[in-house]
């Protein structure tokens, strides 16, 4: 179809009607328009969802049949038919239609496993909550099938990861109002100002290896592979039913009880197994947004649940869910090697290093644009055109890709500069970086690892130096006042706004890095050396842990305090109002 020609459906009242095939006209075989089942491949069609699929693809030959016995035999049309322009293009419509209604039903019913056939039981409708359809949560006894994964050809950019082995001591800290923390409900205090040990995940117990912290809540890998939340579960990113908790609080508030230190949902705030997932799934990373939760396999496939939102409101999980409760597979073709997040966009790096976005792209986020109209699709995972990616990251409302030749791509929210990229409008209300656009003050910097929160950005080089650029008026890119460069971009009343150019960050002692992460407002590196944490930014809900204070932090600064002394910290978190790490404690700790 002629492209910005509106394409007119069956239901619109102006639609031109399709003329009639008189039956001694000789037609196309409908043969050629069937749709063969997959029968070969080794898959049982669920009955129900089968006899649908037939019969709408019986009622799209059907209609292809007639228009093309009308083009074939020209007399046949009447006069006014005839006059018609837009024949050629109905048959092309329909052929899109058939296409794309073939391929929605081969995701939803073309699967198999371990090459077995396999019967799949259809499940009535759930009831409506408030008027929208509940996410469909998934009994141990029906998961949904494995969906097929392609054959990559040529070299594996991005090999899938293996499960991490060291088990990690998890040391929490910052503000704990939305069970973020995972000290359980009866911690003392909801304000933790330097980091504690967190008592439910012990080294020597749950095992943790690896983690990744959202918003207001936190998704854990144990040695086994296994799946653990904790923080809010609001709009269902924990995975697992916790209602039962909010009754008992309901309960206790009812209660004529002053103590403000009680009042967490107790299957929130204590750290707890992700619910119905099959028991032989090996997770191996996690990603995590504002309101959903991203899981990778050791096969190279995808499950989440959650939902995203938008700026009117929640957008939903997808089109036809609009909070998913528990785990369900991402049907992403291609086996993925790497996740990331955003506030409320995730992305998917496959092994071929190819990068799919989806979830709300009203900052161009998706590294795509998205109309609204169509906003719908943007919860279908999508690629955008981007090659040959070996890595990727994201901040809050931007995100960014490292390709093969180590060059550093930029898209999204561009505000306060915190793509990188001065020329895209920087300084301006509502900037963006429409589509993915290399960052030349990165291009000989050798970046390995990059990040952002909701207006900086932190990237890393092999050689351990950190460069910073973004937004600054709450400390945020780890820079002294006196120490900025000329490039800083100052407001009207001349104090400094934002950092637009990356700039390497001066560190104590000129100490080196192995990793980075930010939360919205702060950020915490680790050291190369001894795996010491470094904090700086907005210090207000203790996130940096750097102690009562409760105060910015201007520039990378050591946290130090007794439970942390001596750890070698391997992994870190950083969400709005609290910080997560993971270190292994000295050899005498462990015994």
């Amino acid at each position: 179809m002629p492209p910005g020609r509106k394409r007119k459906h069956t239901h619109d009242a102006e639609a031109e009607p399709v003329p009639a095939v008189p039956a001694k006209r000789q037609t196309r075989s409908r043969e050629s328009f069937v749709y063969a089942p997959p029968a070969q491949r080794g898959r049982k069609r669920a009955s129900a969802t089968s006899s649908a699929a037939d019969s709408l693809r019986d009622s799209l030959a059907t209609a292809v049949d007639s228009i093309v016995t009308t083009i074939t035999e020209p007399d046949s049309l009447p006069k006014d038919v005839r006059k018609l322009k837009s024949v050629e293009e109905k048959v092309t419509e329909i052929a899109m239609d058939r296409k794309a209604a073939d391929t929605q039903v081969d995701e939803a019913i073309d699967y198999k496993e371990d090459e077995k056939e396999i019967d799949v039981e259809k499940k009535a409708p759930l009831p409506l909550t408030n008027g929208v359809k509940r996410s469909g949560d998934l009994s141990k006894e029906n998961f949904p099938l494995p969906y097929k994964l392609k054959k990559t050809t040529g070299k594996i950019i991005v090999p899938i990861p293996t499960l991490k082995t060291e088990p990690l001591n998890v040391y929490v800290f910052g503000t704990g109002s939305m069970s973020e923390l995972g000290l359980g409900p009866e911690a003392k205090n909801k304000e933790v100002k330097r980091p504690r040990l967190n008592p439910f995940l012990p080294i020597d117990g749950v095992s943790i290896v690896d983690f990744a912290v959202g918003g207001a809540h936190v998704i854990a890998i144990d040695k086994n592979g296994r799946l653990w939340s904790w923080g809010c579960n609001d709009h269902g990113a924990l995975g697992r039913n916790t209602s039962s908790g909010e009754e008992g609080l309901l309960r206790d508030m009812d209660a004529d009880d002053n103590d403000d230190d009680g009042d967490l949902n107790p299957l929130e705030s204590t750290p707890a197994l992700v619910e119905n997932l099959p028991n032989d799934l090996v997770f191996v990373q996690v990603a995590a947004s504002d309101n959903l939760s991203l899981a990778l396999t050791s096969e190279g496939r995808l499950w989440a649940w959650g939902t995203f939102r938008c700026n009117e409101g929640v957008l939903g999980f997808s089109d036809k869910i609009e909070f998913q409760h528990t785990p369900i597979q991402i049907p992403i073709p291609i086996a993925v090697g790497q996740i990331a997040a955003g506030k409320d966009h995730v992305m998917a790096l496959t092994t071929n290093g190819r990068v799919f976005s989806w979830g709300n792209g009203q900052q161009f986020q998706l590294g795509r644009r998205v109309v609204d109209r169509a906003r719908m699709q943007s919860l279908h995972p999508r690629e955008f055109g981007i090659k040959n990616v070996k890595f990727i990251a994201s901040g809050e409302f931007h995100a960014f890709a490292i390709d093969t030749s180590n060059r550093v791509m930029a898209w999204g929210l561009n505000q306060y500069g915190q793509c990188g990229i001065p020329s895209e409008g920087a300084g301006e209300d509502g900037a963006v970086v429409s589509s993915p656009t290399y960052v030349d003050a990165l291009k000989d910097k050798d970046i390995v690892s990059i990040t952002g929160g909701e207006h900086h950005s932190i990237a890393l080089s092999s050689s351990g130096e950190i460069y910073t650029f973004g937004r600054l008026d709450s400390s945020e890119i780890g820079i002294e006042r006196d120490e900025l460069p000329d490039t800083v971009v100052k407001d009207a009343s001349g104090h400094p706004r934002f950092l637009p150019v990356p700039t390497k960050v001066g560190v104590e002692d000129d100490t080196k890095f192995k990793y980075v992460t930010s939360g919205s407002h702060h950020s915490i590196a680790l050291a190369k050396d001894d795996g010491s944490a470094w904090s700086w930014g907005f210090g207000e809900t203790y996130q940096v842990g750097q102690g009562p204070a409760g105060e910015d932090v201007e520039m990378p600064t050591k946290i130090e305090n007794t439970a942390t002394k001596g750890v070698n910290m391997i992994f870190a978190g950083a969400g709005g109002q609290f910080s997560v790490l993971g270190g292994i404690p000295p050899a005498t700790a462990r015994g």
